[in-house]
């Protein structure tokens, strides 16, 4: 790696995430716009993504903080973050195979990466996109909010506020950060999907045809969706199917939805297994209605902006979801989709037998009207415009 760039050179950024990259849509998104004017290096977990010049690999072995649970635990019950975090296995692999100042500059994914990124101190600057609300991140588990909620804390604290310029997923984490640790308000780019011109609506069917496709984690009480759908046929018998694709996670919890689903009279609700990623949006054009109860257990859960709601748009789908202020917001400015009152089981139903084909055709067709505004390249615009400032180009 050259100490500078020759005149007419293009910059060098690095794009740093401790996650796994070739798997990691919003990373890979930044390394492709990025590459439009910049020669991209990346470093994380896993093999080099598709579009970088140059590609430093985490060991996967490095993933934990430390081997020793006990200890880590109590250098964060003391505070003792500098000294976890620089000591830690994977910080020192990347600061050791990074020299210091041979990058122009760096997007540093998430709070826990800037530290990082300060350290290895780019010769024009530092972009944070900071996916999520991080120091409240898992505030719902005791544990992450006495010992790890500190350390994120800490990372914002002393290290996101020197960063350059800042970049989120949603308005209000954008605001949360702002109000807490006084960074003028971040710029907001959501997790959207890119523009996919192959689609336009498909028929509305009968039964509707309700899809959810995600996360397998507990918190997202995926069986309230399962319940609403069991009341909407109750209301309204053979109104509504419903099919479930779930990426691995939580197996006990995908086992106990099994069972829920099966148990509800006339196979209406189905488990589909995952497809790959590039694959989610034709699974999802075959339906009528993308779902999405998002129960706000904690602050970025009540922030929630998901991938499936833009995936649910480029189906042009129309949507159902819960009262969630970013979603709703999205949502009704562009007319696609209906809110239920509640997170609750029968406030959907009531909604779903609510519904007739003309209003769910209406909505998919403005699906389709938003698509192009809500692709990722038309959002991603924020990032290439900081980017680029960072990087000195007009």
């Amino acid at each position: 790696m050259t100490e500078g760039n020759l005149p007419g050179a293009r910059p060098r950024i690095l794009v740093l995430s401790f996650s796994p990259i070739h798997r990691d849509p919003r990373v890979l998104r930044q390394i492709q716009f990025f590459s439009e004017f910049a020669d991209v290096m990346s470093c994380g977990y896993g093999a080099a993504p598709e579009g970088v010049v140059d590609h430093v690999e985490i060991p996967v072995e490095y993933k934990p903080w430390r081997p020793d649970f006990k200890k880590v635990a109590v250098l964060l019950g003391a505070r003792f973050h500098e000294r976890l975090y620089f000591d830690s296995d994977r910080v020192k692999h990347v600061l050791k195979n990074i020299p210091a100042g041979s990058v122009d500059v760096i997007v540093a994914n998430d709070a826990l990466a800037v530290p990082a990124a300060v350290a290895l101190r780019p010769r024009k600057g530092i972009h944070a996109d900071l996916h999520e609300y991080a120091p409240r991140q898992g505030e719902d588990k005791l544990q992450w909010k006495l010992l790890v909620g500190p350390l994120m804390d800490w990372a914002c604290r002393k290290y996101v506020t020197k960063a350059d310029s800042v970049s989120t997923v949603a308005k209000g984490i954008a605001e949360e950060y702002a109000a807490v640790y006084r960074i003028p308000e971040p710029a907001v780019v959501p997790n959207a999907s890119y523009y996919d011109d192959r689609y336009s609506p498909s028929p509305v069917h009968s039964p509707l045809r309700l899809i959810h496709a995600g996360a397998a984690g507990r918190g997202r009480k995926i069986e309230i969706m399962m319940d609403a759908v069991a009341r909407a046929n109750e209301l309204k018998p053979g109104s509504v199917t419903f099919d479930v694709v779930l990426v691995p996670g939580e197996q006990d919890y995908i086992d106990e939805l099994a069972v829920k689903a099966a148990a509800v009279p006339g196979g209406v609700i189905r488990m589909l297994p995952p497809v790959k990623f590039e694959e989610i949006v034709g699974l999802l054009h075959g339906y009528d209605i993308g779902f999405y109860l998002c129960p706000p257990a904690n602050f970025n859960m009540l922030h929630a902006l998901p991938n499936k709601l833009f995936e649910f748009v480029q189906a042009r789908l129309a949507v159902l979801i819960g009262p969630s202020p970013e979603m709703k917001r999205v949502v009704e400015e562009h007319g696609f989709g209906v809110v239920s009152k509640d997170f609750d089981a029968e406030s959907a139903a009531r909604v779903l037998i609510g519904l007739t084909p003309e209003q769910i055709a209406e909505m998919k067709q403005a699906s389709h009207q938003a698509a192009r505004t809500l692709s990722a390249e038309n959002v991603a615009a924020p990032w290439i415009a900081a980017v680029k400032k960072l990087a000195g180009i007009s």
